[in-house]
């Protein structure tokens, strides 16, 4: 399908001709696989910080970030720089696993930032240039370590689209790893909810690792999101991550914390199992860690390095530019202090978020970490829960009980949201959490502006579903 001429040399000004052109050519050329361009029909050509202009010469709000990729936001100048630097220098762009000063600096910035003494005795491995790879040499050392072939996983869980990723994710076909309750306040999979809710989940784990009759052989390992994402922006518990570190050492369990999404101060600390005070054994990173470029590795205990050479190993795990933009990223997210920022702005989110959910019975919960939050759409006239399960747990409050989710109405709300000008994602176990992923150097001002174009969204959205039944 060949541009129009009328639409080449409108190209450089932003018309809506350039928009519709490259989203219709997007559509007919492009699989049925892509995502995040069916709810987000932009066309992106330039970016600064939080905002986004498409070709249509309208500005956004960027609250997806790249999906948590964009710590700085879009085109930090120190990341900028960082880049420019190397394409000056005359490196090479690309030089598979050999040592390089740009991956010396990268590695030495990255064990700076690490959970206290880990770096006194770790190991990383670049691996292929997305997060999921990572994950997938995650499983395979802890395999190769243990000599077993188990993996224990949780429910909501996501870490990634290759096979084995997706194996331990949630949405997965077939049970190929064994699965764990999560805990959660709102919808606790033992009805109850908070510390005890978390405790029950604690004492699961310990029932199936314990119990010979319970068809779960001792695991190669044990994968973990310290706040679920795609899950629907649920927050482990700090005292349950704790436990979760105490049943796996004690059993000889490597234990996986997937900090994909969750790192670089995301979650108010740098890394989200900071907040607990757990040392993994391994650590799966990517996203944030590449500054907005290709970059994903796994940091694990050097005791586990039992790989022999080229036992996990790519094409692309060289890049050069992500180094250079990692080390910047890392170190202005240390030396700045953003994830102490993103701690104190995302606990003010969460409390004008609340007042939106005392306003509309539509919002079920609001909840998140840090710059990491979800806003939970339900349907306000569907039955609670335990009532539509037929059954009430002793001390259930029916008025306080999750309704059923709203998926229709939280895509509602991304489209409102969009027709504002701003960019939300959607989550959660049936799509009906609202996500917010701004960068961390979201400003006050931005903030508010983006709560603002939210709120008027819910509202938008909620009347119109009154209206239409």
């Amino acid at each position: 399908m060949a541009v129009t001429e009328s639409e080449a040399d409108s190209t450089h000004r932003g018309t809506p001709a350039v928009h519709e052109g490259i989203l219709r050519r997007q559509s007919a050329r492009e699989s049925a696989a892509r995502t995040y361009a069916r709810a987000l029909p932009i066309v992106p050509v330039r970016a600064r910080g939080l905002t986004i202009e498409g070709a249509d010469g309208r500005r956004y709000l960027d609250c997806l970030s790249g999906a948590g990729a964009l710590a700085l936001g879009h085109n930090h100048p120190v990341v900028l720089e960082a880049i420019r630097k190397v394409l000056d220098s005359g490196a090479p762009l690309s030089v598979l696993d050999l040592a390089t000063p740009v991956k010396d600096a990268f590695i030495t910035e990255l064990f700076r930032t690490l959970p206290a003494g880990f770096a006194d005795g770790a190991r990383v491995q670049f691996c292929g240039p997305a997060g999921t790879d990572a994950v997938e040499a995650a499983l395979k050392l802890v395999r190769a370590a243990t000599g077993r072939a188990g993996i224990l996983a949780f429910t909501g869980a996501y870490h990634g689209m290759t096979a084995g990723a997706l194996a331990a994710s949630g949405g997965a076909p077939d049970l190929q790893v064994g699965r764990l309750p999560y805990p959660q306040d709102y919808r606790c999979p033992f009805g109850v909810g908070g510390p005890r809710g978390a405790e029950l989940a604690a004492r699961w784990t310990e029932s199936v690792l314990d119990d010979p009759k319970s068809g779960v052989p001792r695991p190669a390992g044990m994968i973990l999101e310290p706040v679920q994402g795609e899950g629907g922006v649920i927050p482990a518990p700090d005292d349950w991550l704790r436990r979760m570190r105490r049943i796996t050492a004690d059993r000889s369990i490597p234990l996986i914390a997937d900090e994909v999404q969750t790192g670089v101060g995301r979650t108010g600390a740098f890394w989200a199992v900071d907040h607990s005070g757990i040392t993994p054994d391994v650590m799966v990173l990517s996203k944030a860690i590449g500054g907005s470029l290709p970059l994903a590795v796994i940091v694990y205990r050097d005791e586990l390095d039992v790989w022999q050479p080229g036992a996990h190993a790519g094409t692309f795990r060289g890049n050069q530019l992500a180094m250079a933009a990692g080390t910047a990223t890392l170190a202005y997210v240390r030396e700045h202090g953003l994830a102490e920022r993103a701690a104190t702005l995302g606990a003010r989110m969460l409390t004008r978020l609340g007042e939106l959910q005392n306003q509309f019975a539509c919002v079920g919960d609001v909840r998140g970490r840090g710059l990491m939050i979800g806003v939970e759409l339900v349907d306000p006239a569907g039955a609670s829960v335990p009532e539509a399960r037929g059954s009430e747990p002793d001390g259930w409050d029916s008025t306080t009980a999750p309704h059923p989710a709203d998926p229709e109405l939280a895509a509602a709300v991304q489209r409102e949201c969009l027709d504002r000008g701003l960019i939300v994602e959607l989550g959660g176990r049936h799509n009906s959490v609202v996500r917010l992923l701004p960068p961390l150097t979201i400003s006050d001002e931005q903030a508010s502006a983006v709560l603002d174009r939210l709120a008027d969204a819910v509202t938008a959205a909620d009347r119109d579903r009154q209206r239409t039944g």
